[in-house]
């Protein structure tokens, strides 16, 4: 071994407590690369895969009722390379064991052969056979929910018939990745399953002998999916078609893209921090290493050692370092990524998990890990490279310092000498400071940026269910029905109250921009659901107008006063333009609102209503509950407190769990920084320190220096932290925005007194570990080296 590797490895040896500590943060940083980039391309494989051997659709449609001899026009469509015609419906489903009532919905599948498009994965039994009454294959979140296996039954009322399903097969669709039912923010799988039966044992039950009302695509890979949509709108148009769309506005696809986002604001956001962090670190135990090691370097260079060997012998202790941290982040990640991945399993619908160790991952992650620590060390390296070896052996020139204000205060007799003392270290070396308590902060600003998950969804269901959708369900018709059907809703058991709403799908554009969604019609004196604006103050539907929620206004570049064109797509695409007259505070899915009666006139098919919502009294609903059970009419019923626990539990499972990683993030970066820091300040003033003992002073009232400083750094960090946790957040909510959901910026004061808690414990804990190395001073060896 070479004389340079020689003291490379003591160097490690008698380094490694903070060579560990700056390995540790680096490790996070390579942690967090191989868990959001890694689980991004997990996900992103899987359902590829999924996709392509499933054949997914790419562009879907519906209809009322359109004959079936339509599917050779539809395939010579440029670009189609194949057309499924199906019948699908929504259905209410009774369980045995469950007393709320389930919605669900039936899909066709061909008789005696598979489909073209959306093929199932069968999981286990045998796909449904036309010949034999009422067998189904249920998809399988539903069919674990209730404990349901090939050879059980549960009944469904199709058409307004109640039926008996065999289930005879569990499957998965590409189509239903991710399935929420009406009403709910998050998937229930109890509460809402799909199934498949035969083409012709379900045209028969709704009466479509020969025709379909719905169609699923596939495409070329290069086709014009915007020409295929309208070939296919002008073919649909004559039999109810309510517009075309592509994958992107397809709710199962669209929801995993949104993760796929957030995967990435992730890897963009928390990585750089880690990697920043470490820099500083490495560039302030190599500059203090550096310093020591002044004499030994000329000498070195007066032995005929030149500038690249030594500078070389320095970067091999940077990159040692970060191999280390590779290493620890690379296994943590790879477990962590594994885990992630297992959890998307339980959370999405997929057959089977692609979870690939690719290499360039790692050598990705190692890259920007040894990059970021020669970063930090190129100034350290380049100053004792360039520095002549007569001057390298001559010791550094004192350090100079100056007065400032510290004479004042000491004169007002404020703080005591060894306060001073701390007080003018810090001010000597500014940068070196600051740059200190910027790494602390990182760590207040990586809890804030976690903990304000809590504050957000708080503040989400406060306003979704206690301000805005207050009704205890919502009761969604099979079709548009007379408004005499709302007095039929009151008379239902339990319910106090009802509210009509209407709802129609249409297409709104603003010269090239366009949104598909959905418009809602509500009474002027509504309390169940109600509309918010900006300030969350209720909104009463305007006379005449449309209201539009703050996203859809967004993507639209509209505002109050401006035109929209309005698109039916529930009557012949006919085209209408409205004013619109307000916004609306919405953190859920695309909406537009409409008074009720101002709907009517623009739909021009006399007064209809889509549902009511309702208030309930709770001792009725096992009541209120059969009921439904037997009304044909009634094609879903959503339980808002069901909806409610649901989203509740699900954000909370996941934010606990970020909640335990990010904790342990800060921690390890409170501790790098301290830690580091402390030991530099300790090895740079040990011979005042040991000179303080001899001259009388207690071992507390020497710490006392060291701990001051630390004290004043960890306290200016935590308002800069709050700074950069405010503004992380604010990216990572503008980074998880999408169509299906928002999350607000909603921050409490108790949530930045937690995370400068946490941090001021963790540098507590640090300082301490510091502080028996200053109690333990061999104070002869300490004073008998050279200044």
């Amino acid at each position: 071994m070479r004389v340079l590797d020689r003291k490379l490895v003591r160097d490690l040896g008698r380094l490694w407590a903070q060579a560990l500590a700056i390995a540790l943060v680096m490790a996070c940083g390579v942690a967090t690369i191989i868990i959001s980039v890694g689980s991004y391309r997990s996900l992103e494989d899987t359902r590829t895969a999924f996709y392509d051997r499933y054949r997914f659709g790419s562009v879907f449609a519906s209809a009322i009722r359109a004959p079936r001899h339509l599917k050779p026009r539809i395939e010579n469509i440029s670009g189609v390379v194949s057309a499924e015609l199906r019948v699908v419906e929504p259905v209410l489903i009774d369980v045995a064991g469950m007393t709320e009532p389930g919605s669900g919905l039936a899909v066709s599948v061909p008789d005696f052969k598979e489909p073209s498009v959306n093929r199932l994965y069968l999981r286990y039994g045998r796909m449904p056979e036309p010949d034999r009454e009422n067998e189904v294959v249920v998809v399988e979140p539903f069919a674990d929910a209730h404990g349901l296996r090939p050879g059980d039954t549960f009944d469904a009322i199709l058409n307004g018939r109640k039926q008996k399903m065999n289930i005879v097969g569990v499957v998965l669709s590409p189509e239903f990745i991710y399935a929420i039912g009406p009403g709910d923010m998050v998937p229930d799988a109890r509460r809402y399953g799909i199934f498949f039966m035969s083409l012709k044992g379900l045209s028969g039950l709704f009466d479509l002998d020969g025709a379909f009302n719905d169609v699923t695509l596939t495409t070329l890979r290069n086709a014009d999916t915007r020409q295929i949509i309208d070939a296919l709108d002008d073919i649909l148009k004559p039999y109810g078609g309510s517009g075309a769309y592509d994958r992107d506005d397809q709710f199962s696809h669209a929801f995993i893209d949104a993760e796929l986002d957030q995967l990435q604001a992730m890897s963009s956001i928390i990585p750089p921090i880690f990697l920043l962090v470490a820099a500083f670190l490495v560039n302030m135990i190599l500059s203090r290493l550096i310093a020591l090691e002044r004499e030994q370097v000329g000498l070195l260079k007066a032995l005929g050692y030149g500038n690249i060997a030594i500078g070389g012998h320095y970067a091999k202790l940077v990159v040692a370092i970060a191999l280390v941290g590779l290493v620890i982040g690379s296994a943590t990640g790879l477990w962590l990524g594994r885990g992630l991945t297992r959890l998307y399993a339980g959370f999405f619908s997929f057959p089977f998990l692609i979870f690939r160790q690719s290499i360039d991952l790692y050598v990705l992650a190692g890259g920007v890990t040894v990059a970021a620590a020669l970063a930090g060390a190129a100034k350290a390296i380049w100053t004792i490279v360039t520095l002549p070896p007569a001057v390298a052996m001559r010791p550094p020139a004192p350090s100079t310092y100056r007065s400032f204000f510290l004479d004042q205060i000491q004169r007002l007799g404020l703080f005591s000498q060894l306060a001073i003392m701390a007080l003018r270290h810090l001010i000597r070396w500014p940068v070196r400071s600051f740059l200190t308590a910027l790494g602390t902060s990182m760590s207040v600003a990586l809890l804030i940026t976690s903990l304000f998950s809590y504050d957000s969804i708080d503040h989400m269901i406060d306003t979704i269910f206690f301000q805005a959708d207050r009704q205890d369900a919502t009761l969604t018709f099979v079709a548009d029905r007379a408004p005499e059907a709302l007095q039929a809703a009151t008379r239902l058991p339990g319910v106090l109250r009802a509210e009509p709403f209407r709802q129609t799908a249409v297409n709104l554009r603003n010269g090239h921009r366009e949104l598909r969604m959905a418009i809602i019609g509500l009474p002027y004196e509504t309390d169940l659901s109600r509309i918010l604006d900006l300030d969350f103050n209720p909104l009463p539907p305007t006379a005449q107008g449309l209201i539009l929620s703050e996203r859809v206004a967004e993507k639209l570049q509209l505002r109050p006063g401006m035109p929209v064109e309005v698109e039916l797509l529930e009557r012949d695409s006919r085209t209408e333009t409205v004013t619109v007259s307000g916004l609306a505070q919405s953190y859920v899915g695309l909406t537009a609102y409409m008074r009720l009666e101002a709907l009517d006139r623009l739909m021009r098919d006399g007064a209809r209503i889509s549902g009511t919502r309702v208030s309930i009294d709770g001792n009725e609903m096992e009541n209120l509950y059969g009921v439904i059970k037997e009304t044909p009419a009634v094609a879903s019923i959503a339980l808002q407190g069901n909806s409610r626990r649901a989203f509740r539990d699900t954000i909370e499972q996941n934010i606990n769990t970020m909640m335990t990683v990010y904790i342990a993030l800060a921690v390890i970066i409170t501790f790098g920084v301290i830690y580091n820091s402390a030991r530099i300040q300790l090895s740079e003033r040990a011979r005042e320190l040991a000179s303080l003992r001899v001259f009388g002073f207690t071992r507390a009232e020497v710490s006392s220096v060291l701990m001051i400083e630390l004290g004043i750094i960890v306290l200016s960090a935590q308002p800069l932290g709050w700074l950069i946790g405010y503004f992380m957040s604010w990216s990572v909510v503008q980074g998880f925005a999408s169509d299906l959901f928002r999350i607000p910026l909603i921050i409490y004061p108790s949530t930045f007194a937690m995370a400068s808690l946490v941090v001021m414990g963790a540098a507590l804990v640090s300082a301490l570990i510091v502080r028996r190395r200053v109690d333990r001073l061999d104070l002869i060896r300490v004073l008998k080296t050279r200044e």
